[in-house]
């Protein structure tokens, strides 16, 4: 597809090898940049008070008008979560697929992007000419419709990229892939492979939705009271089965929760979700059916449905709470450090009187596809050169191993860590560089003003409190005037630790006067000797260390 001889074509992974979520991929090809994706990570367990996590976009805002386009494969959050971000340093058009636009659209309106933006629609049967290289797409098997891989056709081989893409045999109109023209693709010939390695660690083949829906059938059938049915709320192929068995069970659906709501309205304008009018009710009208007519189709404020679910079992969710003989079932897998969380949820579910169902039955399964489907791609691709792509590093290096199950060779395989340049030189790939590559943290409306020294900061708080001391100093006679005052939050409670805040307001009395008496000091190095003599007499005394925060103000 492409006429002229390129000269130079990298690789750079912005996101999404060595970790799950913040998927960003970036194939250069002569002087063009071509950007795949622009997703979103939940933070980590130790990322205290932080709303999500974005890429680091400095070599693209370096590089500006290099960038030729931004295109996306599906409308998951870690996919397109991060897109206002990028769009506000780099104005560049958006390609995608209709639904995946509007659920696109959506995500920019909730993060207040209001500039213009240029999306320009897709299909798999779409090529865009670019300077350097025509791009081309096909459909995939995912949980949400309208998922595509991209192909970036360049005069050495086709560079593909999967998306995430498992191969469901019974998939419905909306989800099946286009196993025929993956196969052409191949026959024109790979260069590089970049797949999906979510899976890569599970043996066998991830089962079958059709599997699913007969589980939520017979949860359905047998379920007494009330169902409340908990899904991400982009998992919309879990949204059509709950639909589809509600109303073979003559049951009405509640929908809740903001997101879900969002794009359960986007995909029904669309024509992704096939739902009966006369299906939904408001939450309101629940109390005007019988318990056992009613489904609560859920999630919660960031699409995902665990948090809600404890505020319901707690009794503090605004609409809805649990009561005995509810039925819960729960069509997630819990994010990335939160099993503990969920496991907990659980328990207090059973204790507020509902029957929970979850992971031991198939009413939930991956999205993405296992061991067998991952060889099924590399054998349909057949690459020159395969870099797994979209997991943590032990999930890449598993799915290294399927390729060299498949007949790769070592040196045809190339696990890259985020930010280096993978660089086609003569016959083959290799690393020749890195970029600036790393974690932009969002807390707020604050994009990146929070780094490892706050981080820091809040852990330490997390962990011992803090002390706040204050002294007042006459200007004149350098004397006290007021204080010393600890204030403590989070280290000790005061009224029961009256001797050791004694101890230490004396302390710090004694300090302050040795520095009155030399006649001048500074102000910093008293701050410090605060810091340091409190710090090690309360450690000795409770073996914890506050921070410890002197303001000295003079009057």
């Amino acid at each position: 597809m492409i006429n002229k001889k390129n000269q130079s074509i990298k690789f750079i992974a912005l996101g999404g090898v060595g970790e799950i979520g913040k998927n960003m991929y970036l194939v250069e090809v002569d002087e063009d940049i071509i950007i795949i994706d622009a997703g979103i990570m939940f933070p980590e367990e130790e990322m205290l008070g932080i709303d999500m996590v974005i890429p680091d976009i400095t070599y693209l805002k370096e590089n500006e008008e290099r960038v030729k386009a931004i295109f996306l494969t599906h409308g998951h959050e870690d996919h397109i979560g991060a897109l206002s971000y990028v769009l506000r340093q780099i104005n560049v058009p958006v390609y995608g697929t209709k639904l995946t636009l509007a659920l696109a659209h959506a995500k920019l309106k909730e993060q207040d992007y209001q500039e213009k933006t240029n999306f320009i629609e897709i299909d798999s049967n779409t090529i865009v000419e670019l300077d350097s290289v025509n791009v081309s797409f096909f459909r995939t098997n995912h949980s949400i419709p309208d998922s595509v891989g991209v192909c970036i056709h360049t005069s050495e081989g086709i560079i593909v990229y999967t998306g995430d893409f498992k191969f469901d045999q019974a998939a419905t109109k909306f989800y099946r892939p286009e196993i025929g023209k993956m196969a052409a693709i191949g026959e024109q010939g790979v260069l590089c492979l970049l797949s999906d390695s979510t899976e890569a660690e599970k043996p066998g083949y991830t089962a079958s939705e059709s599997i699913v829906k007969h589980e939520w059938s017979n949860a359905f059938y047998n379920a007494q009271g009330r169902i409340i049915a908990a899904c991400f709320a982009s998992d919309i192929n879990r949204i059509q089965h709950i639909f589809d068995v509600a109303k073979e069970n003559n049951r009405k659906v509640a929908v809740v929760g903001k997101s879900l709501e969002r794009i359960y309205h986007i995909a029904l304008d669309l024509g992704y979700l096939e739902v009966d009018d006369e299906l939904i009710i408001s939450i309101d009208q629940i109390k005007d059916y019988e318990d056992r007519e009613i489904v609560v189709l859920m999630t919660g404020s960031q699409g995902e449905p665990i948090e809600a679910l404890q505020k319901m079992a707690k009794q503090q969710h605004k609409l809805l709470n649990i009561q005995k003989g509810d039925t819960v079932l729960i069509a997630s897998s819990p994010l990335r450090g939160s099993e503990l969380f969920l496991y907990k949820t659980v328990d207090m579910l059973f204790r507020a009187g509902a029957n929970v169902i979850t992971g031991k039955r198939t009413i939930h399964v991956s999205s993405h596809g296992s061991q067998e489907e991952l060889k099924f791609m590399i054998n349909l691709m057949q690459p020159k050169f395969f870099i797994p792509v979209h997991g943590e590093y032990r999930m890449l290096k598993a799915h290294r191993k399927i390729a060299l199950d498949c007949g790769l060779k070592d040196e045809q395989i190339i696990i890259p860590d985020c930010g280096d340049v993978v660089e086609w030189k003569g016959r083959t790939f290799a690393v020749t560089g890195k970029v600036p590559s790393g974690n932009v943290l969002i807390d707020g409306i604050g994009v990146g003003d929070v780094g490892n020294i706050v981080l820091r900061d809040r852990k330490l708080l997390s962990q011992d409190g803090i002390l706040i001391v204050v002294v007042t100093l006459t200007k004149q006679e350098k004397n006290i005037a007021a204080g010393p005052e600890i204030i403590s939050r989070g280290f000790v409670y005061v009224r029961e630790s009256e001797k050791l805040m004694g101890d230490s307001t004396k302390l710090v009395r004694e300090i302050v006067e040795e520095n009155l008496a030399k006649g001048s000091f500074e102000w910093s190095s008293l701050k410090q000797e605060i810091r340091d003599d409190l710090s090690r007499y309360l450690f000795e005394k409770t073996k914890r260390r506050p921070m410890i925060l002197p303001i000295i103000m003079e009057v």
